[in-house]
């Protein structure tokens, strides 16, 4: 057991303070409590945390938010892509830094943090509110192992639903109007039946492309922040094969033709990586326009919207999930069937057909 001393202040009068000692072995010294009672259940609930392994030295915990994130985010932007770290490195500086930079790690409560998100969710949407509390989670994971909190205060908070999106599904006949009324209508095909996303494709080489195959092998991504291109790994780090149909051949010789095994298939201007231009005024969002105006049915859709035109196009040719969830890259084909559950074909009349026939063929032998 440690020692409880009196002391004199000047303003507070007699004080105490408790000496004890860490599980490192080093002296641990807290002063100010103003009754020896105090000190004394302090004492006893240090040795019961040093005996349970929880015990928190209150020097440790003094250390800010703002001191354990910026470490924090230093290791995060090894680990991942340029565009992944900016969107977080932009939730640091908008959200949390401000809100809890000056917090030590040991004063945050978990109530305070689901106020704060469920008032942030009042402005801003379920991605930006998931992004916060998740990276503030983060910060406090790395307090616990360092052995500043007992607790995370912003794990396992619950935030406003998702709202499930209006995605666009182009049929075959539409992504060919498209194509056919755009710069690059060989991208524009590519992209519709492959389902890579748009700094996947205009990444891809000619050196990895299989053609006798057919397959596409997605090593690298380009990503826009900023308006300034960085060329890395792909999303979450997964290098994939991708195949493509055979009716893509043709773009694809016509995309290779004359170039370096390092050249890439679709270029912008002056052999720049290719953008798919404004939103309102680029060639992409002409083509759409073009078609918009040919066919009052067509609706608008980003290039995004091409990699789930992929996806519906897969599942209705018979793809399982597996299959589209390798096709798109996702981590796991819990996501793939998160994003397209709808499409996928309904077995539960084939279920309870089988049910009865399974049961009026048994019933009819015991009869």
């Amino acid at each position: 057991m440690g020692t409880i001393k009196a002391y004199a202040t000047k303003n507070k009068g007699r004080l105490y303070e408790v000496w004890y000692r860490k599980p490192d072995g080093s002296r641990g010294h807290d002063r100010g409590f103003k009754l020896k009672r105090d000190a004394e259940a302090h004492l006893a609930s240090v040795e019961v945390a040093k005996l349970r392994g929880g015990y928190i030295d209150r020097a440790d915990a003094k250390a800010t938010v703002a001191e354990i994130g910026a470490e924090w985010l230093a290791r995060h932007k090894a680990k991942v892509t340029v565009s992944s770290h900016h969107s977080v490195d932009s939730a640091w500086r908008v959200h949390v830094l401000p809100r809890w930079g000056h917090y030590a790690v040991g004063a945050v409560t978990r109530r305070e943090v689901e106020a704060w998100l469920t008032d942030l969710g009042r402005t801003r949407s379920h991605t930006t509110v998931a992004r916060a509390r998740d990276l503030l989670a983060g910060i406090f994971d790395d307090a616990i192992e360092d052995n500043r909190v007992l607790k995370n205060p912003a794990r396992g908070l619950t935030i406003k639903r998702k709202p499930i999106p209006d995605e666009v599904f182009l049929d075959h006949a539409q992504v060919e109007e498209l194509a056919l009324a755009s710069r690059y209508p060989d991208l524009i095909r590519f992209l519709a039946y492959t389902g890579l996303r748009w700094g996947e494709a205009t990444a891809l080489r000619v050196r990895n492309v299989d053609r006798q195959r057919r397959r596409a092998h997605i090593r690298e991504a380009v990503a826009d922040v900023n308006g300034t291109h960085h060329l890395g790994s792909v999303k979450s780090h997964e290098r994939r094969l991708v195949a493509y149909p055979e009716f893509l051949d043709g773009a694809i010789e016509r995309a290779c033709r004359g170039k370096s095994p390092d050249g890439r298939l679709w270029e912008g201007p002056s052999g720049s990586y290719l953008r798919p231009g404004n939103t309102y005024s680029g060639w992409f969002a002409g083509a759409v326009r073009r078609c918009m105006d040919a066919d009052p049915t067509f609706r608008r859709v980003t290039p995004h919207d091409l990699r789930h035109t992929a996806a519906s196009l897969a599942i209705s040719a018979g793809a399982n999930v597996k299959v589209v969830q390798r096709m798109l890259g996702h981590k796991s084909a819990k996501v793939t069937l998160d994003t397209y559950a709808a499409l996928f074909p309904d077995d539960l009349d084939n279920v309870t057909a089988a049910l009865t026939h399974g049961r009026a063929e048994q019933l009819s032998r015991a009869d």
